[in-house]
């Protein structure tokens, strides 16, 4: 039995559906969440969040129950929503994990590139180059997240590009707390990791991507550590005071 052909005009009968409110909604909280301006353990209030994005509350409570899904936000029975604030095993794991994956890539990229992708990686180099200099710290996190993206990209493997695509928004929020301590170290060590791939020198891309994506988990650890700290200062302080009092 011959199978059927569609008609030829189906094309045409495609439905144009506007981004539904929701998905805006969730998609402006969040850049907010990544780019700490909610930042980890802070409450959301569904009226506060209407308000300042312009919306009722019922897409602000959906896109609630979706960022809660997906574990950018933590919604608490009796007390409402809360940024999720990421563990220190949350972090470690899944920057561990992006090591594995964007060294592989440099690998490949080193292998497959050719002169307009060296052009494109130089062009974001370029950017966050820019944006260091101004001090632009959404610019340096936006132009270290294309530039990553683009050595991916360039590895040719799509599989490889699909898992990196999951994880790229949250290495982006763990990213942005370090983006100006990593300052010139992380640009230089890309102009290294762009240089070798340009030169095609496989091994060598990917020992610079490795060790790159290293130092960012490790600074990022070191952060959280230190914020750790000067939380528990002003608790020790206070307790050390009652102590005395008694």
């Amino acid at each position: 039995m011959q199978p059927t052909e569609l008609p030829k005009d189906l094309a045409a009968r495609r439905i144009d559906r506007p981004v539904p409110l929701r998905e805006r909604v969730y998609q402006a909280m969040q850049d907010l969440i990544i780019s700490r301006r909610l930042a980890p353990g802070q409450h959301l209030v569904e009226s506060e969040l209407a308000e300042i994005l312009g919306v009722s509350r019922q897409p602000v409570r959906e896109a609630l129950q979706w960022l809660n899904n997906e574990g950018w936000v933590d919604l608490r029975p009796g007390y409402g929503a809360f940024v999720h604030a990421p563990t220190h095993e949350e972090a470690d794991q899944l920057l561990a994990v992006r090591t594995l994956l964007e060294a592989e890539a440099a690998r490949l990229a080193a292998l497959n590139t050719d002169g307009a992708g060296v052009a494109r990686l130089r062009e974001l180099w370029q950017q966050g180059i820019d944006a260091l200099d101004s001090d632009d710290i959404d610019g340096m996190v936006a132009a270290n997240a294309a530039l990553h993206r683009c050595v991916t990209e360039l590895s040719g493997n799509k599989v490889l590009l699909d898992f990196a695509t999951q994880v790229d928004r949250r290495v982006q929020w763990y990213y942005t707390p370090v983006a100006r301590q990593r300052g010139k170290r992380s640009w230089a060590e890309h102009e290294k990791l762009i240089d070798a791939i340009e030169k095609g020198d496989a091994p060598l891309a990917e020992r610079i991507m490795r060790e790159h994506t290293e130092r960012t988990r490790q600074s990022y650890l070191e952060q959280r550590d230190k914020e750790g700290e000067a939380a528990e200062q002003p608790q020790v302080l206070a307790l050390s005071r009652r102590r005395r009092r008694n």
